[in-house]
């Protein structure tokens, strides 16, 4: 039933709104639109056959007599749709009641409520998308910086799926090779092929799958973020930086040390960099028992964190306190913000104990150093040669986890082969490696793991 029965559900988010967008698709999709839609003014009814794909109409959406909403409808015909299925789409207005009786109609009509993810589902059966462009429809809706939708929209455009079938075209290639070779040694010859021949290839491809795996960490940080802690002494300004970054107040801020008690979670998008901010209380000694949870969950913070930005009062000078916090996370990797530049001396502190750190001189109140500490941020971890218009970065997990598969498959090619393993036992690797890779693409995959993958996708998508 699934390729062929009538899907339909509401592609937009629920709640009050200018439009809403209800899609359906299937072998009854025009059908059912033909039931419930009049066309124009005059209320005419609606042949969909004889209306060319790609158009919308004007009209309203009626059932049993009654006219329920003024909608457009946009008609797609087979195979030039996104789910190479006929499909009709409803604009009408954004009520969430009215979404719903719409929807609730078009199930009486004859068509079904769509599961999580099913219209990219049938794209995929349907052969208009690879497994890996689909996954990246979900990474492009949740992309939160100019990097990640440009990261997302290539591998949607299909470079990753191209690199992926160009290594398997070759890997293929030469297990064919081999195999026919041991079918019928009279017309193929391996003597000398698997040193000569084989050993270059599997290296070439592995190059390729490693350069991939390689990109992996800036893929994370280009799709998740970059886990930050703000971390200082009481009254250091912690907070004030946090709302800072973030351009609102979302943390309260006071003269009286120890405002902060417990840990604040916030992200906020800077240029092409995602910064998700944790701010923590002040680390000091104390005998307040809130205040010992508070500097727990600090330290156990600065464990997770990716970068820490360590906020020192540089109008009172460096303490002692704030050269035992640079000694518990000196070694990972951090920027010393000294701040309140507005109201500090040139001389009152001195930067000498943090030689060899990154130092932004800040000010929370008027706005000095902030251009410097994202661009400082920016190269710690982009190191200026992230290109996304250029070069493809796996951002997804499980492409990493089944390119390591793979790159592990070929490494035991490379070491079969300078063992002199017999041919028939190199290719059970090599076959390895190209199911490994068929299944970022879908080629290879089980049907359960495709159900997963979908399930995951929002509703209408």
């Amino acid at each position: 039933m699934f390729e062929t029965d009538t899907i339909a559900a509401i592609s937009t988010a629920l709640g009050n709104s200018g439009i809403h967008i209800i899609r359906i698709s299937g072998d009854e999709a025009f059908d059912i639109i033909e039931k419930v839609f009049k066309k124009g003014k005059s209320r005419k009814d609606f042949n969909a056959d004889q209306t060319d794909s790609h158009t919308i109409h004007y009209g309203f959406i009626c059932y049993e007599g009654e006219y329920i909403d003024e909608v457009m409808v946009s008609i797609y015909k087979a195979p030039n749709s996104y789910t190479k299925e006929d499909v009709a789409e409803i604009n009408c207005h954004g009520g969430s009641y009215v979404v719903k009786k719409i929807l609730k109609i078009l199930v009486k009509s004859g068509c079904r409520l769509a599961t999580p993810g099913e219209f990219s589902k049938r794209a995929f059966l349907n052969g208009r998308i690879d497994l890996s462009q689909a996954e990246a429809v979900m990474e492009l809706i949740q992309a939160q910086n100019e990097t990640s939708l440009k990261s997302s929209f290539s591998q949607i455009n299909g470079r990753l799926s191209g690199i992926i079938t160009g290594i398997r075209d070759r890997l293929i290639h030469e297990t064919a090779f081999i195999e026919a070779a041991l079918d019928d040694p009279e017309h193929f010859s391996l003597d000398n092929y698997a040193v000569d021949t084989l050993l270059n290839v599997i290296r070439e491809c592995k190059e390729d799958v490693d350069k991939l795996v390689g990109t992996f960490e800036n893929g994370k940080i280009i799709k998740e973020g970059i886990d930050t802690t703000i971390v200082g002494s009481p009254n250091a300004g912690k907070s004030s930086l946090l709302n800072n970054l973030l351009n609102d107040d979302k943390a309260i801020v006071t003269d009286i040390p120890g405002t902060t008690r417990d840990i604040i979670e916030h992200s906020v998008n800077i240029g092409r960099i995602t910064l998700n901010l944790i701010d923590t209380a002040g680390i000091h000694d104390t005998e307040d028992v809130i205040e010992k949870i508070g500097i727990e969950k600090t330290y156990s913070s600065i464990e997770r964190a990716q970068l820490i930005l360590l906020v020192i009062d540089s109008a009172k000078g460096i303490s002692e306190e704030d050269l035992n916090i640079y000694g518990s996370i000196k070694e990972k990797p951090h920027i010393v913000v000294l701040n309140k530049s507005d109201i500090s001396e040139d001389d009152s502190y001195d930067v000498r104990p943090f030689e060899g750190s990154r130092i932004v001189i800040y000010s929370t109140k008027t706005g000095e150093g902030y251009e410097e500490l994202i661009n400082m941020i920016s190269d710690m971890f982009y190191n200026n040669d992230i290109d996304v218009e250029n070069e493809m970065y796996i951002t997804n997990v499980r492409h990493f986890e089944l390119l390591s598969k793979a790159s592990l498959a070929l490494e035991n090619v490379i070491e079969e082969i300078d063992g002199c393993v017999s041919e028939d036992i190199l290719t059970i690797d090599i076959m390895d490696a190209y199911t490994y890779l068929g299944e970022i693409i879908g080629e290879t995959v089980a049907d359960d793991l495709v159900d997963k993958i979908f399930s995951e996708f929002c509703m209408g998508k």
